[in-house]
């Protein structure tokens, strides 16, 4: 059984690395620095007397096919739909004079990837805006934290503008997609190769 399953991981990161589409990961237009720890990938720029930070996790970040039918139908030299990753991201803006991190909570909907002709529609949400002690890697419950559902639209808007002037748009959120899809595949080839060598030590 174990002969046949490692047979068949080799089979599938060959595959996989075929299907890869970048060998190296995407840049992030506008001057960000990309670290990448595990499945965690944290994104810093700094502008004049601030320092912006986005984070994001890619473990759970491709919404679950409900395209069960269409799978069947698939002929088997078909292509696999392309799986497209769509983390939650936080982003903290961190002023230099202030103990103070303003963090937001940003999401992309799952209901909005995809669809074009509404005009300039954002492709991705604020869920949360709060403020959090710099500095501190826990944050703390007891800060007040605003969810956006009951927000002033006007009040919603400044935030996506304060967010835009900082670099996180929508172009910013296309191409964080586009860097978070090939972490993930990059994470998925490694973990069948490890997988692979795991099956096969006796």
């Amino acid at each position: 059984g174990d002969k046949a399953f490692a047979q068949f991981l080799t089979d599938e990161i060959k595959e996989e690395k075929k299907i890869q589409k970048h060998k190296s990961l995407p840049k992030i237009s506008g001057g960000w620095e990309l670290e990448v720890h595990g499945t965690e990938a944290k994104l810093v720029r700094k502008i004049a007397g601030e320092k912006i930070t986005v984070t994001f996790n890619i473990n759970n970040s491709i919404p679950p096919s409900d395209d069960e039918e269409t799978q069947e139908e698939q002929k088997p030299d078909e292509q696999e739909p392309d799986l497209t990753s769509t983390p939650n991201f936080v982003v903290e803006v961190i002023k230099d004079d202030t103990k103070q991190t303003l963090v937001l909570d940003c999401h992309y909907p799952e209901d909005e990837i995809g669809h074009e002709g509404e005009e300039e529609s954002d492709i991705f949400t604020i869920r949360e805006v709060s403020f959090q002690p710099t500095g501190e890697s826990d944050w703390k419950d007891t800060n007040y934290t605003l969810n956006t559902d009951s927000l002033d639209w006007a009040l919603y808007d400044h935030l996506m503008d304060f967010l835009a002037d900082r670099g996180v748009d929508n172009t910013f959120a296309d191409e964080l997609i586009e860097l978070s899809t090939a972490l993930e595949h990059q994470e998925y080839i490694k973990f069948l190769e490890d997988l692979k060598s795991f099956v096969k030590c006796q």
